[in-house]
């Protein structure tokens, strides 16, 4: 736990939130200011500023939280859709430097976009870029 970590006070329980789950590992809570009805943040009660820093025992365990979580919300708020979203850096939207999973249930309608501007790069480009990724 960083003393001075926000995510890490509410993950271990020095802050009040509005829990979902919990376990020796994770909590999951209700974002303060969600994109929609039951967006949560899955937050390791242990310290690590992003991805690259999370424990590979972490890595393996939050995807299944993620599926029991969704699965939960797909029954509960009858949802038409989910989101996970999880960024690393300022550049990409990081704005806590705690790493957490944001699990937005999405509605027909809802109003909301996450995505991207599609680029067209050829096949030429592609292999240049997987060559840099992978030697």
């Amino acid at each position: 736990m960083k003393q001075d970590c926000i995510f890490c006070k509410i993950a271990n329980g020095e802050i009040p939130a509005k829990t979902l789950y919990e376990d020796e590992r994770f909590r999951v809570i209700l974002d303060l200011g969600p994109a929609t009805k039951g967006h949560a943040l899955i937050l390791p009660k242990n310290h690590a500023a992003n991805l690259y820093e999370l424990p590979d025992e972490d890595a393996m365990a939050v995807l299944p939280l993620a599926k029991k979580m969704g699965l939960l919300m797909k029954s509960r708020l009858q949802c038409d859709g989910l989101n996970l979203v999880q960024n690393n850096g300022e550049t990409a939207g990081q704005t806590v430097l705690h790493f957490h999973l944001h699990l937005i249930p999405r509605y027909e309608g809802d109003g909301q976009r996450i995505g991207w501007n599609p680029t067209a790069p050829s096949q030429e480009e592609l292999e240049t870029v997987r060559k840099e990724i992978v030697g």
